[in-house]
């Protein structure tokens, strides 16, 4: 039986009724924009991660957009992030008018590394978006040091990470303001695109709520130019039913987690990092190998979908050409786009599915570390070894 990268079949099977009746109630209030469902949910959601204030808007790429702007980021500035991320997250920075700076990752844990930080400010740096990859947020302590002696703004991209914790504190409550997507294949993912914006400032959250409504204050009074990014009321909905749910398939990607990574041991193959204080969510389980293409190719060939992520940095994409960034500038992050692998991961993932994941890759290292040894030892003249 094939195993998919996310099986997103199973996990509607386990909610289909609740979800059917929470979008019936939607349908019969007739209240698709706003209303009750999206003020509830952005409740729940605030309490979820820690914080007083969520504004849903309409997906992940808006959230970090319209967060910046709360900010006042915009033309001239400078905003620093990782360019081992999903281009949503240097698009956004784009569409202020500001400029993306990408610094480099920590080798372990793949985050962005705080060091590369502070060799890249400016007098321009405004801000910085720390992206919570895979799963497990990023080192937030020194970066907030930064920030700090600095006078900047902290942007977490947690995208990824809906529900992991760096020193006991939920993602969402660890900058100025954090910026979730609930694109249907997350931890928290909806019934089509949506994201949420969350802060512990009043200030920010009122801004927010401006701009992602055409900026309006009153129906036809509008202080501001702004967007039309609002989450729906069905999506909202959705969302609200799978909250409850949220920790417990944490729970079980940790679960699937742990499976994988005992599997593979002394195998030689890199397995995700944790950082010591960090609780990690798993909406990836990554690993780094030589032999990445030829796991890939045979896992497609037994039925088994893996996944690159991600496969070009940012930092030489083409839309970012005019950065002037060239091969080599970022070593931890090419490095990564060569070499990582990511295997499927999901709640509903059982062990025996991770064994035979994790029996096809283990079987293409073994053949590829005994095709290495056979390979004749090239000479020198003088009878030495090459």
């Amino acid at each position: 039986m094939n195993i998919p990268f996310v099986d997103l079949k199973a996990q509607y099977a386990t909610l289909k009724d609740e979800v059917a009746d929470a979008i019936r109630g939607v349908l019969e209030s007739t209240q698709f924009i706003g209303g009750e469902a999206v003020a509830s949910f952005e409740r729940d959601f605030a309490a979820y991660c820690q914080v007083p204030y969520a504004r849903g808007v309409a997906s992940g790429t808006d959230a970090i957009h319209l967060a910046l702007r709360a900010l006042g980021v915009g033309h001239g500035d400078e905003v620093i992030t990782t360019a081992h991320t999903f281009i949503a997250t240097a698009a956004a920075i784009v569409a202020t008018g500001a400029q993306p700076v990408f610094v480099d990752i920590d080798p372990d844990t793949h985050t962005i590394d705080p060091r590369m930080i502070e060799r890249a400010l400016t007098s321009r740096t405004k801000a910085i978006v720390a992206v919570h990859l895979f799963g497990q947020p990023a080192d937030m302590g020194p970066i907030k040091d930064i920030a700090r002696r600095r006078g900047l703004f902290v942007i977490e991209d947690a995208a990824q990470a809906h529900g992991a914790e760096y020193q006991g504190i939920r993602t969402g409550a660890l900058g100025d303001v954090a910026c979730f997507s609930f694109y249907p294949g997350k931890n928290l993912g909806a019934y089509g695109d949506g994201g949420a914006i969350t802060t512990n400032s009043a200030v920010i959250a009122e801004r927010i709520e401006r701009l992602r409504d055409h900026g309006r204050t009153t129906h036809y009074n509008h202080a501001e130019v702004g967007f039309n990014s609002r989450l729906d009321a069905l999506q909202a909905a959705v969302l609200q039913v799978k909250l409850r749910r949220l920790d417990g398939w944490n729970d079980h990607r940790r679960r699937a987690a742990e499976w994988y990574t005992a599997e593979l041991r002394h195998s030689g193959i890199k397995t995700p990092f944790v950082r010591t204080g960090s609780t990690h969510v798993y909406h990836l389980y990554v690993i780094v190998t030589n032999e990445r293409d030829a796991m890939r190719k045979r896992l497609d060939e037994v039925g088994v979908a893996s996944g690159i992520h991600y496969p070009l940095p940012l930092h030489l994409q083409p839309a970012f050409a005019y950065l002037g960034y060239k091969q080599g500038d970022l070593p931890c992050c090419e490095a990564m786009a060569a070499r990582s692998l990511s295997l499927p991961m999901f709640p509903e993932l059982t062990r025996d599915q991770v064994r035979r994941v994790a029996a096809t890759v283990l079987a293409v290292a073994e053949r590829e570390s005994h095709q290495e040894m056979r390979k004749p030892v090239a000479m020198h003249a003088d009878g030495g070894k090459v």
